[in-house]
């Protein structure tokens, strides 16, 4: 080589050097709305990025005359040739047909997400129970005239109704500490299904951003900016069944966007004594985009539902023919809840790199319980009726800085935010009573007040295919009871502070496959009874968790992820709010795998499936009675879908191995396998549709517990099985119009 040769491809590399710059650009909808985690990828160099929260994004080593290629699920590749690097490129994004290959990997924590992000364009969301069934691996059950929250389990998890997934909406808490009923009482039935446009959520204590409840993982639901249109829905279907939703566009201007949701709901359920069930939602949304990128939104609800049920039923009663299957030992059971949040959230754009989003939200919370779980066991005259109560306010805020810069090894982020949240639980009541209107006898009543103040901060470090994400969170708890039933005045105060460190690795061995290790510490709070309580040893009891896995895409329509993990917690003390004492449970281990998939097998037929195995066991305990009671073992979730112009629909199942019931598995509560099944037929804007749930009729228990009864016949108190059947075959017809 001759040095004049020499010497040429030396000027030839510094004039790329020199020309190479950094170019900035945000991807839009159609309906101008930013797309979040767009992959842009230099078809020169091969270098890629995501897009953030805003729809910005940042590329180095682009010159002039450069081509990028855009791509993100659901939306047609878009090929940019780069004019100049001097101002932003806008990219809008145009839908399209509906291809899994267009999805890729991103190193980004929350990249498990790509699965709710195409279940949700597949599967129609029949019910506000089903927005948990969206969450892989999660599995949910009502056993109070529908109008109580779910039951949830999640990793080797009977999560009773929120103990451990912490749930929230557009940045307010539905989980509710100190509850009169549970600690962790997670109600999201004021959400309206057809609102929701993003499911965030992950599994186990490694999100600096989660707090409380935290430890198996957590579930955030976005909702829509803006309607593309307004939507008439009507549901008629078995039971005296009626569900109306009407979605309204307000306001759609190009900076402005406002609609009004509601939705009412009637049934009567399959019992034999009515549920006589009711719900009503309204919401109304109003979002606009400031000079520079900034957006304000705000966010009002309400939301109030009654009930009456048939509560959990003994086995031995069915099987003398006592009663039938949807029969009642108490058919006075139910109750009634209501719920107004006001909301909003200010998203600051300081420069293309930094933002702060900060959120403040309010809410008034009623709720009003009517239970009997033993019958005549504690008062064979009167019976075993409880009422729970409380009626709370909550509000708060957090306020989140995220500021995106590029190091040599590659892009990093910084996150840190601090917030508050403070509830006012006045008249908690746990009473005995009689047919609901005969007060017997005060158990527990008093007020409540507590708050966690928290501040945490996060890092992604790249380092070529390498990331690094260390994090910090600090929560400072303050407890406060007040028990009314004491002659005196007392207020009993407790104070405790929990640090929660995290460090994940993610690994990017090209765009279809990914590794992870990640590892961290959460807590959950116990119930303020508990804590003032001289006997409860652990406040914040730890809970240290790690996941080994990876996403991994064989082929170009096949998504594929697995992970085996580890989660251990402390000793804690459990607050009964059924029976207004405290129970203590030692330290539990838990160890399990999770798989999934999410298969494209033509253009129009999808495929999905959800495998989990969880091994449970309390570690003080003895072999043999280290059960963890409802703990399930092996569950599972998928169906077939399809997807065209015209015909939308599917088959699926659910599926949950027998599991324990108590500490020494000897009494067992039945698995089951449910199979529901839609279908809907497009006219233009008319939508006609088909909903069947447990196509098979099969007789299962939805939810089950090993109690100790007496019917008013006995002489002596029997422990076994008491359950809530499951819904028999039941059929929906649905007609929606979009103008």
């Amino acid at each position: 080589m001759t040095m004049r040769t020499l010497f040429t491809i030396m000027l030839a590399c510094l004039a790329v050097g020199l020309t190479a710059q950094t170019v900035e650009g945000r991807v839009l909808s159609a309906d101008r709305s930013p797309i979040i985690g767009a992959y842009i990828i230099h078809l020169n160099s091969e270098h890629h990025t995501h897009t953030n929260e805003l729809g910005n994004f940042m590329l180095d080593g682009v010159s002039p005359g450069d081509s990028l290629q855009v791509t993100y699920l659901g939306y047609r590749a878009q090929m940019i040739e780069v004019s100049t690097t001097d101002e932003p490129l806008e990219v809008e994004m145009e839908e399209s047909f509906f291809d899994l290959d267009a999805i890729t990997v991103r190193p980004d924590l929350r990249s498990l997400n790509v699965a709710t992000d195409i279940d949700s364009r597949l599967r129609p969301v029949n019910s506000a129970q089903d927005i948990l069934r969206r969450v892989p691996g999660m599995i949910i059950g009502q056993h109070a005239g529908g109008g109580k929250a779910e039951q949830i389990f999640l990793r080797g998890f009977d999560i009773d109704h929120g103990t451990d997934v912490a749930i929230s909406v557009e940045g307010m808490p539905v989980n509710m500490v100190s509850h009169a009923h549970g600690q962790g009482y997670a109600d999201l039935h004021f959400l309206i299904p057809e609102t929701i446009e993003k499911i965030d959520y992950g599994k186990g204590p490694y999100y600096a951003d989660q707090g409380n409840f935290a430890t198996a993982g957590y579930v955030d639901f976005s909702l829509k900016d803006k309607l593309d249109r307004s939507l008439l829905t009507a549901e008629f279907g078995s039971f005296n069944t009626l569900r109306a939703v009407g979605l309204f566009d307000l306001l759609n201007g190009e900076r402005s966007s406002a609609y009004l949701a509601t939705e009412y709901i009637l049934t009567d359920g399959p019992f034999e004594s009515s549920q006589h069930f009711n719900r009503l939602n309204l919401m109304g949304r109003y979002t606009t985009e400031l000079p520079g990128g900034s957006r304000l939104s705000f966010l009002a609800s309400h939301f109030e539902s009654k009930w009456d049920a048939s509560g959990q039923i003994p086995v031995r009663a069915v099987e003398s023919g006592l009663i039938g299957r949807f029969g009642a030992i108490d058919d006075t059971e139910g109750g009634f809840t209501g719920r107004t949040n006001l909301a909003g959230e200010f998203l600051r754009v300081v420069n293309r790199n930094t933002f702060v989003k900060t959120n403040a939200f309010y809410s008034r919370y009623d709720f009003e319980l009517f239970s009997n779980f033993t019958f005549f066991l504690e008062d064979p005259e009167n019976g075993d009726q409880i009422r729970q109560h409380e009626d709370r306010e909550l509000f708060g805020f957090k306020s989140e800085v995220n500021h995106s810069f590029n190091t040599a090894g590659g892009e990093a982020t910084l996150k840190g935010g601090i917030g508050l949240r403070y509830d006012n639980n006045d008249d908690v009541e746990l009473s005995r009573t009689k047919n609901r209107n005969e007060l017997i006898e005060r158990l527990q009543f008093g007020d409540i007040d507590e708050s966690n103040l928290y501040a945490y901060a996060r890092a992604d470090f790249e380092f070529g295919d390498l990331l690094i994400n260390p994090a910090v969170r600090l929560d400072h708890f303050v407890f406060n009871y007040v028990d009314k039933l004491q002659t005196n005045y007392d207020r009993q105060e407790q104070r405790k502070t929990a640090v929660s460190p995290k460090l994940n690795f993610l690994y990017t061995l090209n765009n279809r496959t990914q590794l992870f290790l990640k590892t961290g510490v959460g807590f959950h709070a116990n119930d303020t009874r508990v804590v003032l309580d001289q006997s409860a040893a652990e406040i914040l009891p730890a809970a240290y968790g790690a996941d080994l896995g990876g996403i991994f895409r064989p082929t170009g329509r096949l998504f594929l992820n697995a992970a085996l993990w580890y989660l251990y917690l402390e000793q804690e003390f459990v607050y009964v709010g059924d029976a207004g004492i405290v129970e203590p449970s030692g330290e539990t281990r838990r160890l399990g795998i999770d798989l999934s998939a999410r298969y494209q097998l033509t253009d129009w037929l999808f495929a999905d499936a959800d495998v989990n195995y969880a091994l449970a066991r309390s570690i003080a305990e003895p072999e043999g009675a280290d059960y963890i009671p409802l703990a399930p073992d092996l569950t599972s979730s998928g169906g077939l879908n399809v997807l065209n112009d015209r015909w939308t629909g599917g088959i699926r199942y659910r599926y949950v191995g027998d599991r324990p019931a108590n500490e020494d598995n000897s009494i067992i509560a039945d698995g089951y396998f449910i199979v529901d099944a839609n279908v809907n037929y497009n006219i233009g804007p008319v939508s006609l549709g088909l909903v069947v749930e447990n196509v098979l009729d099969e007789e299962w228990n939805e939810t089950q517990f090993a109690t100790e009864s007496r019917l008013i016949s006995e002489t002596e108190p029997v422990e076994e099985i008491h359950f809530t059947p499951g819904t028999p075959f039941f059929l929906r017809g649905v007609v929606r119009y979009k103008f």
